[in-house]
């Protein structure tokens, strides 16, 4: 193992108290957990290794709480590492091929391993917009577990220092070793994203090489995918995020038919998110970032997230500051009467008055998913990213 590359996890795991496993893939002490640090990269030149190239090793964390290195791959005659992470419509488009080729080569002689290369801190919130999750350690793990994965899955966020020395372009991105864990072929995963269409005929295809002893007749292929998100990127991000604090923020008020029509959702061709909220509501207030983080997501979708005050019409300025505060760069409303039992029946006689109230709407105003009280925002973002307006591939 290079030795920069031992002594910096070395260092990390001292501060983290994430002590190595002396076994094979091997779980560290409950009280030694794994806990992320994503850090700022220094800008250079990546390089894609290149076949016949010898594998770099690693270290990293899984998914399943063990750390992993190459050894604990060294009875596989063919090793597939393929750098893929959440977000990515490509890389999820892909995961059941992943998963049907981990299957089908794990009594041949043959090991799959995912890394994901991503730095969470150079993740944009308007990269999301196919996903329901992000590409933190926390969140591969239950990406992990509700797709069932049958592979180590494992996360390169912190200082990427595995995926700086692959050099993988995009997600996701093969790398496939043979004999003395030489390089034979790195690339795409077949030709055809779209799930259905293909069956991971060049992954595939550089295993069976390798199991078979032969070399392979195009040993390179272009990598399709979303770009690896480098932990240098983050000055992207900061003037992303100062752009959209900068966007004007504005609170109109409706009265009962407005709030119907609202409902109705008629014009808009798109999904609208109502979260109906008030100043003096604590739980309103805790919540409400995490609907911005929604607009921006998968606002430049069929989506739009709209805002309704239930505060008093007089308190409309402290409604306004909320807003500008939180940066509620869309559509923002306040109830124009004091009566809130007209408010509720405006909106959904099954409401019982409780705030907060969400409900997205359809187009024509069906009601897709509502919600009284305070929302599992992993469940919202499942529920947007899947509805047949949205989908999670291109």
């Amino acid at each position: 193992m290079n030795i920069r590359y031992y002594l910096l996890f070395a260092f990390a795991g001292l501060l983290s108290a994430c002590g190595s496993p002396e076994q094979k893939g091997g779980e560290p002490p409950a009280e030694a957990a794994f806990v992320a640090n994503p850090q700022m990269v220094p800008e250079q030149e990546v390089q894609t290794l290149e076949p016949g190239a010898a594998a770099p090793d690693f270290y990293l964390p899984g998914t399943d709480g063990k750390f992993y290195s190459l050894a604990d791959f060294e009875d596989a005659k063919a090793l597939a590492i393929v750098f893929t992470c959440n977000h990515c419509p490509t890389a999820q488009a892909y995961e059941e091929r992943l998963k049907a080729v981990a299957a089908d080569y794990q009594d041949k002689g043959a090991a799959l391993v995912a890394i994901s290369p991503n730095s969470p801190i150079g993740l944009l919130y308007e990269e999301l917009g196919y996903s329901d999750l992000n590409d933190d350690y926390e969140e591969m793990k239950i990406r992990a577990e509700a797709h069932n994965f049958n592979f180590p899955y494992l996360y390169d966020g912190d200082t990427q220092e595995a995926s700086l020395q692959y050099g993988p372009v995009a997600t996701p991105h093969v790398f496939v070793f043979g004999e003395g864990r030489k390089l034979v072929y790195t690339g795409r995963i077949d030709s055809s994203e779209k799930p259905g269409t293909a069956n991971a005929e060049d992954l595939r295809n550089a295993i069976d090489a390798v199991l078979a002893g032969k070399p392979m007749d195009t040993p390179v292929t272009k990598a399709f995918g979303c770009s690896t998100k480098w932990g240098w990127k983050v000055e992207w991000k900061e003037k992303v995020d100062k752009d959209w604090a900068e966007k004007p923020v504005s609170l109109s008020k409706l009265d009962v038919e407005g709030v119907k029509n609202l409902l109705k959702n008629e014009n808009s061709g798109k999904l609208r998110l109502i979260n109906i909220w008030a100043t003096w509501c604590g739980p309103c207030i805790i919540e409400f970032p995490e609907f911005i983080a929604l607009q921006r997501m998968y606002g430049a979708r069929d989506f739009e997230f709209v805002s309704l005050s239930a505060d008093n019409p007089e308190q409309e300025e402290k409604a306004l500051e909320f807003l500008k505060d939180k940066q509620a760069a869309g559509a923002n409303y306040l109830f124009s009467k004091e009566d809130k039992y007209a408010l509720i029946e405006a909106v959904d006689p099954e409401w019982n008055g409780a705030l907060p109230y969400t409900i997205l709407v359809e187009p024509g105003g069906k009601a897709a998913w509502k919600h009284q009280g305070e929302v599992d925002f992993y469940e919202l973002k499942r529920v947007i990213v899947e509805h047949e307006m949205m989908g999670r591939y291109y």
